[in-house]
């Protein structure tokens, strides 16, 4: 296996910690120890045991775990040290060679670049701005084959900040029942809908052969601790699953577990905060894209901290670096979805309204 450089990563290994403003983040705003700590004043973090813990993840975790869905319990969930190893594991556990893979696209290059590497044969279940990210449930159906082994959908959806319908979730799953296939949904931004009553159940809870992807980073805004999870009903899954994370990980760290434990307990502060933050922002990036309208259009996020405007300039790259050297805003250019005509943005952090009025003013000079 030797996959291609990770292009989101290389370009934030250039800019992420020496610009000020990060107005592309991809997680909301992030809390300390202490705060988290705070929720609970009888919490002993300081007489945790630091051995090794369990590879399926500490029992107690995976019981909060469970609680976030309807059909799930604490056997049916498998911790990460990050949703990342949770897709790595996921190719190369369950994918061969001989198999075919759809992952809904644009997306987060390892859902792409990671099934490529296994030999599989991949296909791009592609969504297109100039329908305004619909999803195609015929293109999908016509990309089945007979060795199709996975399906990988994202919602809501990284870059876009958009959410897939009720309708076109029981669709795909339906035709995944139909096939036998696997359904890998990664909802990492789930609980962080603007309108809470577009929320979709989870895949896990709606088809048995789903595998719904959570993490503390994204809706949580605590991506330091590094933990995710599988939710699935499907134990071939987790088992193949937990026998190839002997060769990644093998656990995850004790205090990162105890402190997302901590964490998820008390959700509802965290996402109740974060969601405040999104709403404040976004009308703010609405008014900045309306003033820009020459430069700039969208189709308007409905979930996530993050938008995917299109953007009328020929090197946007160029434009990208140019605005983290000279004004202090880092953005993301939308090469890294293979989509040079876009950026993302987000606008899940406190300082947000001052990264924009930095990247105004460097467009006015």
């Amino acid at each position: 296996m030797k996959p291609n450089p990770f292009r989101i990563e290389q370009f934030y290994a250039k800019y992420e910690f020496s610009t000020p403003y990060m107005l592309s983040s991809s997680d909301a705003e992030s809390r300390s120890v202490a705060e988290l700590l705070a929720f609970e004043p009888s919490a002993k973090l300081e007489q945790l045991w630091l051995g090794y813990t369990e590879s399926s993840g500490a029992p107690y975790l995976r019981q909060t775990i469970a609680g976030i869905y309807q059909a799930i319990t604490p056997d049916d969930v498998l911790v990460f040290s990050s949703a990342e190893e949770g897709i790595f594991v996921f190719y190369n556990a369950l994918i061969a060679a001989t198999d075919h893979v759809i992952v809904e696209s644009p997306c987060y290059e390892s859902a792409f670049e990671i099934a490529r590497c296994t030999g599989a044969s991949v296909s791009k279940w592609q969504r297109n701005f100039e329908t305004g990210w619909a999803h195609d449930l015929t293109a999908l159906e016509r990309l089945i084959q007979k060795n199709t082994k996975a399906i990988y959908i994202n919602t809501p959806h990284n870059p876009t900040g958009t959410n897939m319908t009720l309708d076109t979730l029981n669709a795909v799953l339906n035709l995944a029942r139909e096939h036998g296939i696997y359904v890998f949904c990664d909802e990492v931004y789930r609980e962080l809908e603007h309108d809470p009553h577009t929320r979709l159940p989870a895949a896990c809870d709606l088809y048995e052969n789903a595998i719904s992807l959570g993490s503390i980073s994204k809706a949580y805004g605590l991506p330091g601790l590094r933990l995710g999870w599988y939710a699935s009903r499907n134990r071939h899954v987790l088992q193949a699953a937990r026998d190839y994370k002997d060769y990644t990980t093998i656990c995850s760290s004790a205090p990162s577990e105890f402190l997302a434990d901590l964490a998820l307990r008390h959700r509802d502060i965290l996402l109740e905060r974060n969601l405040g933050l999104v709403l404040h922002n976004l009308p703010l990036l609405k008014a900045f894209i309306t003033r820009h309208s020459s430069l700039f259009s969208w189709v308007k996020p409905t979930a996530s901290p993050i938008a995917f405007p299109r953007l009328e300039m020929p090197n946007i790259e160029a434009f990208c670096e140019a605005a983290a050297l000279e004004a202090g805003v880092l953005l993301l250019p939308g090469a890294v979805y293979d989509q040079p005509n876009h950026l993302r943005m987000g606008f899940g952090r406190r300082n947000m309204p001052e990264a924009l009025a930095q990247l105004e003013a460097f467009l006015e000079r």
